[in-house]
């Protein structure tokens, strides 16, 4: 099986980066109409600061009764996410999700945002080898 690399999958990304004054309103219409699970929330200069996600308007804000359209991003953004270099393979990313209970890993070249991955990037083959090597450490 051939190793991708993460900056494959991300060359002509264009992922959706938001400021942390936006509202949930706005991240969650901006997510529909892109038709992906995640913002990124970046500075001015476009480092990454956090990362929203569908899970995180249901449980931080429908959940908590807060109104989307007072909520700002910087409320209830996932602060500091876990991030991976495009240089990272394929199978990489999916072991620090597993690792890590996410589903979403921004890729980050240095302090650029350059793309995220989610686990329905990855092919059949590496979520396989994935489940095999995980099978293993299980048996030991």
């Amino acid at each position: 099986m051939t190793m991708r690399h993460l900056s494959d999958m991300v060359r002509d990304q264009d992922p959706l980066v938001l400021r942390q004054q936006s509202s949930v309103a706005s991240a969650c219409q901006h997510m529909r109409d892109r038709r992906v699970g995640a913002v990124l929330v970046t500075d001015a200069a476009g480092r990454l600061l956090g990362i929203f996600t569908g899970r995180d308007a249901v449980a931080r804000v429908l959940a908590e009764g807060r109104s989307p359209s007072d909520t700002r991003l910087a409320d209830v953004m996932t602060r500091d996410p876990a991030t991976i270099p495009p240089q990272c393979t394929a199978i990489e990313a999916l072991r620090a999700m597993q690792d890590g209970g996410f589903r979403h890993l921004p890729v980050v070249d240095g302090h650029r945002v350059v793309g995220v991955v989610s686990r329905g990037d990855f092919r059949g083959l590496e979520q396989a080898r994935l489940d095999e090597e995980t099978g293993l450490w299980e048996r030991i």
